[in-house]
């Protein structure tokens, strides 16, 4: 993966390659299709987008690829074949809910046959009810009504245990697995039991997971019962989780290519997302948390404050710099020329102020009393350019623009409303920031320092005292300093502290069963996730993860191919999508659960080219990738399945949906720059790989998306490496540091916009990912391995159980044991005085 990452800076599209390559005809292998903007235009259009856990309805056809299509009439055909044979002359709706369960119950027992064709045969019957008896329904509502009520009907009625012993079965088939390797080119029918299976699941699973107005008691029963039995260690001792891991790992180290890998990370996200819970549920649980910890409320529900968050206008593009520094010098001549006039009293602009450019960053309140005009003019510079000499200003241009700007026209009262007032976070600080304020503030005024005491202020200024109570008031201590805190004593005083009591929460069962084989399953996503990267280029050694999407027949019209070109890219995006969203709750979860076990899935990511790999991702066209048209309408589930299937043509294909913007790809990017923000954060060592590998011009350009949450995770990536990326990008990115200040957390005393003494600052990269590895160790050793030979074993101290106990001696013990006995004990002195001194 080191070896990808090459190449990771690259040049800003302007404007003209994006047109011309708009000319170009449509090419459907890789992503090159979907240069259909310019990255570089300023007048992007805001997304609507609400950041969520889930879109039911588009992740419902998201499970199918378009070429499975033909299967949805082969599912129906065989449940039609079988329900006739057994109810004559009436509809699955018409039946009650009594008889019903008789007919589940009879498929239920023909699953178990031993002949392999007749139970794919039951399966696909069954695939069919939980898809929703499409056949019988007149609208996409219908469908969903039906899907829903099947599907707890056949969990009331056990079909999910019996699904999981056959995919058993089929993940140890070593039969077909070393078919699937022997064979040149793998397609769709090499894995037709395991796609019948997890879709059957992967409904059950999303269906129950989801929670409607309408649902009875009973259903949210079944809904409480499932979720306890995907996340308990019911299925070999081991929760369900584990079980889809297993098979991730087992695709990637090649020994089964044929595993539908789509469906296997989309039913392993949906699972953690149901045993684990969401978002919101992790607010409330933090909220919990903190309470149980007797710490203070949080200030704001941070997912409440980013959905009420506006977009700012992206810098600019080189393009527009050039147009606009033109006209500022168009408009410094006029300014010159009128001032000269003014002077002279000719001028209708005598008695006028200049009018002031609003700045495209500034999207709260106009009046910010922190900013003046004069940062105005320098944040006109070019963004883009790292290095160069700044023209001076010319001293009458100087005279015009210090002067006061005019003050803002009244709005109307609806208007003003729509701005936010102030910042949008609470400020925070660290009871580390406090001491080495303090620290620093004692060596200049005293002269010495007092360790780590916060609330001595003796010999201090006055104004030292009001600085101290100001950090107090926002004083923030994270559930991460009190475990980690915790855990220091329970490593420093064992004895003492006892044995921890550890809640058996659903993260702690499955951090558990994860442990052992931890890295693989990291390895094993990071290498799923590379292979679908947009830009990542193919390779005869690389994973093929188009196994559960390519026909049998290769297609042979023009056609046929940009159908399959469109269901490729769609197939790497969903994938994409999931690792992103699996790989953020676990590190959330975690992180909520124990530190150390963050730390622990965040070394591994990191140890695994993470960093880089994202960077990658990202160094690419992000406004295409984000509006990308990869989808056709006619042949998502269940639309295909109710209407009536209209011609599809080359200009239909390429015209893509109506949606402004793809919702899985915005969904994937902010996910990915969650998780880079996660493992990068308060750690200095990550934070210069970010800068190594050159992130601030591929961060920059991802800010040209107009979607507030997107924004805010790339301004904070660019906000802990700012003081290391020198003085002049920061002089020449001024709009960007503004939005920094505007939308990102202040922390109070953090000095980031002005890097002093970087340079002097010893950090030891590699001793600060030792140190935090050497506490992750302990903490794993301590927490789980109960068979450790530790110091603290319990002692027998009963002089009767010790010496009744039988030792077995070696067998020429009694030929030496007078020797021994007269050599050690009896020849040597004993000095009785100095043992009872030593009382």
């Amino acid at each position: 993966m080191q070896q990808q990452t090459d190449d990771m800076e690259v040049p800003l599209l302007n404007d003209s390659n994006s047109n011309r390559q708009k000319s170009l005809a449509p090419e459907r292998d890789g992503f090159s299709h979907q240069q259909k903007g310019s990255e570089g235009s300023m007048e992007s259009p805001n997304l609507e987008f609400e950041y969520g856990d889930t879109d039911f309805t588009a992740e419902l056809s998201e499970l199918y690829s378009y070429t499975e299509e033909p299967e949805f009439s082969l599912n129906r055909d065989y449940f039609e074949e079988d329900f006739k044979n057994h109810v004559k002359g009436r509809r699955w709706m018409e039946l009650s809910l009594e008889e019903q369960r008789v007919y589940v119950m009879r498929l239920l027992d023909a699953l178990e046959v031993t002949d392999r064709d007749k139970r794919l045969k039951v399966a696909r019957a069954i695939l069919y009810l939980a898809q929703g008896v499409f056949d019988e329904c007149d609208t996409e509502a219908d469908v969903l009504y039906w899907s829903r009520h099947n599907v707890f009907l056949l969990y009331d009625m056990g079909i999910f245990t019996a699904l999981l012993e056959l995919l058993s079965m089929e993940i140890d088939n070593n039969q077909a697995c070393s078919s699937a390797v022997r064979k040149p080119a793998i397609s769709l029918a090499d894995s037709t039991e395991l796609r019948v299976l997890l879709s059957i699941m992967y409904l059950m699973v999303e269906t129950i997971r989801v929670e409607t107005e309408g649902d009875s008691p009973e259903r949210k029963a079944a809904r409480e019962a499932f979720k306890t039995e995907l996340g308990s260690p019911l299925y070999n001792g081991e929760p369900f989780a584990l079980l889809l891991f297993t098979m991730v790992t087992k695709f990637c180290s090649m020994n089964a290519p044929h595993f539908p890998m789509k469906k296997v990370l989309l039913l392993l996200w949906k699972t953690i997302l149901f045993t684990l819970g969401g978002f919101e549920e992790l607010q409330e649980m933090k909220v919990r948390m903190r309470e149980q910890l007797n710490l203070s409320p949080l200030p704001e529900d941070s997912i409440k404050v980013v959905r009420q968050m506006r977009a700012a206008s992206p810098p600019a593009s080189a393009m527009e710099l050039i147009e606009q520094q033109q006209q500022q010098k168009r408009g410094r001549r006029s300014r010159r020329s009128a001032f000269v006039d003014s002077l002279e009293g000719d001028s209708p602009y005598a008695k006028k102020q200049p009018l002031v450019k609003q700045d495209s960053l500034d999207t709260y309140n106009e009046r910010d009393p922190f900013k003046n005009d004069d940062a105005r003019d320098e944040e006109d510079d070019p963004e883009d350019v790292d290095s160069g000499i700044e023209g001076e200003v010319d001293p009458l241009d100087r005279d015009v623009i210090i002067q006061p700007p005019p003050p803002p026209p009244l709005r109307p009262p609806t208007e003003r409303v729509s701005f936010p007032r102030g910042l949008p976070w609470a400020p925070k600080v660290r009871e580390k920031d406090i001491e080495h304020f303090l620290e620093t503030s004692r060596n200049k005024f005293i002269g010495f320092t007092l360790g780590n005491d916060i609330d001595t202020l003796v010999g201090l200024p006055r104004p030292i005292h009001e600085s101290v109570k100001t950090l107090k008031q926002h004083k923030y201590v994270s559930i991460a300093e009190v475990q980690i805190k915790r855990e220091e004593e329970l490593q420093q005083c064992p004895m003492t502290m006892g044995e921890e009591e550890v809640e058996e929460t659903p993260a702690e069962i499955l951090y558990l069963g994860m442990l052992p084989s931890l890295s693989q399953y990291v390895i094993a996503l990071l290498k799923l996730l590379l292979a679908a990267a947009p830009t990542s280029k193919a390779k005869t050694d690389s994973i093929n993860i188009l196994a559960d999407v390519l026909p049998e027949e290769m297609p042979i019209t023009v056609l046929q191919s940009m159908k399959l070109g469109i269901d490729v890219n769609r197939h790497k995006e969903i994938i994409v999508k999931a690792i992103s969203a699996l790989l953020l709750l676990l590190l959330k979860h975690f992180k909520l659960n124990h530190i150390y076990q963050f730390e622990y899935v965040a070394q591994h990511l990191v140890f695994a080219n993470c960093i880089p790999l994202i960077l990658k991702f990202f160094n690419q066209n992000i406004m295409s990738y984000i509006s990308a048209k990869n989808s056709i309408c006619a042949l998502d589930f269940p639309h295909c399945v109710v209407h009536e299937m209209p011609e599809l043509t080359a200009e239909s294909l390429e015209a893509g949906d109506s949606n402004q913007f793809c919702w899985r790809n915005l969904f994937s990017c902010i996910n990915l720059l969650r998780i880079l923000n996660k493992i990068t954060k308060w750690k200095h060592s990550r934070t210069m790989m970010l800068v190594v590998f050159k992130s601030a011009p591929i961060l920059k350009r991802a800010l040209k998306v107009k979607q507030a949450m997107m924004q805010l995770y790339v301004l904070k990536l660019l906000k802990i490496q700012t003081k290391y990326l020198g003085r002049q990008w920061r002089k020449s990115n001024m709009k960007t540091m503004s939005a920094i200040y505007q939308k990102v957390r202040h922390r109070l005393n953090d000095d980031w916009a002005y890097g002093n003494d970087i340079d002097a600052r010893p950090w030891d990269f590699q001793a600060e990912e030792c140190a935090l590895r050497e506490c992750i160790e302990k903490f794993n050793t301590r927490r789980y391995d109960k068979n450790q030979n530790s110091d603290f074993t319990p002692v027998d101290n009963c002089l009767q159980s010790v010496l009744g106990q039988r030792v077995d001696l070696p067998e020429d013990f009694h030929y030496s044991y007078e020797m021994w006995l007269e050599r050690e004990v009896f020849s040597q002195p004993i000095q009785w005085e100095g043992l009872l001194q030593a009382q």
